[in-house]
């Protein structure tokens, strides 16, 4: 299945204003996701904000079927939330750890996930061990396999990094974590929407996913994805009178599936925006959007390592929407500040966001540029000619 370009750039309003490859950072939401949101608003304002929820509520119950369709889940597995990192955190936090507990996670893991193990180590005696990554730079599953013992008690591994174009193997690791019945907790908020999902091919017991990305939904949304099999062993850091129900004076009772991670309070008209764009998604299809990103980002990688004084930083064998780089002579900060100047997003990624994998390998600094299906070649082409006239 090919896609249509010009009817996607005709939906995206902001096609007509930037070069936009900071996909990975917010992409530009399209004309269906501005319409629910926007039309969600002005019902609050003509009939109030409760109501307007009520009137939702069958679009709401969409949005929950649409991302469960996408990653190959049910309804009520998805709990939907503000953030990724909140997602992430609150399936984090769910698991009882004791002193002496082992993580195991990747190099390649973002500060926030990074931060959390760090804390509960500091506060509960946790052991963070970090699996050794392989020539490729990709978590080595032959390693993991042979760290596990009876003490490992979660794997949480970052799917695609923040900070290159790899793809950790998470079928793989999914299928270590069942061998040994360990949970496996997966970051997706770099994977969800530009490559296909399958929880259960994959394996993975939770996963965490933003809209702001890929999905091309607003900011302030995510999901926590939580396998049923697993809800029982699983402490929800939060409970309100949502996510749990108050059943007699002195008692309560948890919402018996994914919900009971979510809270009584949200923007409906961010969430209902957030099914838009999963519904958008999953029409075009997740298959086509994850060929087309791959493409452009292997000819911008090819194009901009053909520069003098350009770096290409990607690792992995299996490669993805976001293209890291460094420019001889020019930080990556001015880099992508000049490159705004002309119109043309990217986003910079630092060594504090990923220190285990950029400071081994001697980077402070990189470009990130992430395109994403609705950008044309034309479009790398003026954004490499842009990089070449910097220096």
């Amino acid at each position: 299945m090919s896609l249509d370009v010009a009817r996607l750039r005709a939906d995206t309003p902001g096609c007509a204003r930037v070069l936009h490859l900071n996909n990975a950072g917010a992409a530009l939401p399209p004309a269906p996701v501005l319409d629910a949101v926007i039309g969600h608003l002005r019902r609050e304002a003509e009939i109030g904000g409760y109501e307007a929820a009520d009137e939702a509520e069958p679009g709401l119950k969409m949005g929950y079927r649409a991302i469960a369709r996408l990653i190959g889940a049910a309804p009520d597995e998805i709990a939907l939330v503000e953030s990724a990192t909140q997602a992430w955190t609150l399936g984090f936090h769910a698991f009882e750890f004791g002193e002496g507990d082992r993580i195991l996670t990747a190099r390649a893991e973002y500060a926030s996930n990074v931060i959390s193990f760090l804390h509960l180590a500091r506060a509960r005696g946790v052991v963070v061990e970090v699996v050794p990554s392989d020539g490729d730079g990709v978590l080595d599953v032959e390693a993991l396999r042979r760290m596990i013992d009876a003490r490992t008690k979660l794997i949480a591994v970052t799917h695609v990094p923040t900070n290159g174009g790899l793809v950790n193997p998470a079928a793989a690791i999914g299928a270590v974590a069942r061998a040994h019945g360990i949970p496996f907790l997966l970051d997706a908020c770099q994977s969800v929407g530009q490559l296909p999902i399958d929880v259960d091919a994959i394996g993975c017991d939770m996963l965490s996913a933003t809209g702001r990305k890929f999905l091309r939904g607003p900011r302030g949304t995510g999901f926590l994805y939580v396998r049923r099999t697993i809800l029982d062993r699983l402490r929800p850091p939060f409970l309100d009178l949502h996510s749990a129900r108050w059943t007699g004076a002195r008692d309560y009772a948890v919402e018996p599936g994914a919900a009971r991670f979510e809270m009584w309070e949200s923007s409906i008209a961010c969430r209902l925006g957030l099914g838009a764009a999963v519904a958008y998604a999953l029409a075009l299809g997740i298959e086509a959007i994850a060929t087309r990103i791959g493409t452009l980002a292997e000819i911008l990688r090819e194009r901009l390592a053909a520069l003098p004084g350009v770096v290409v930083h990607d690792l992995g064998r299996k490669r993805c929407g976001i293209v890291t780089f460094t420019l001889e002579g020019v930080t990556a900060r001015d880099t992508s500040a000049r490159l705004r100047a002309q119109g043309i997003n990217t986003s910079v990624s630092t060594a504090p966001f990923a220190r285990w994998d950029m400071e081994p390998r001697g980077l402070s600094e990189l470009v990130r540029a992430s395109p994403h299906a609705y950008n044309t070649e034309d479009e790398l082409d003026r954004f490499v000619s842009a990089i070449a006239g910097l220096p």
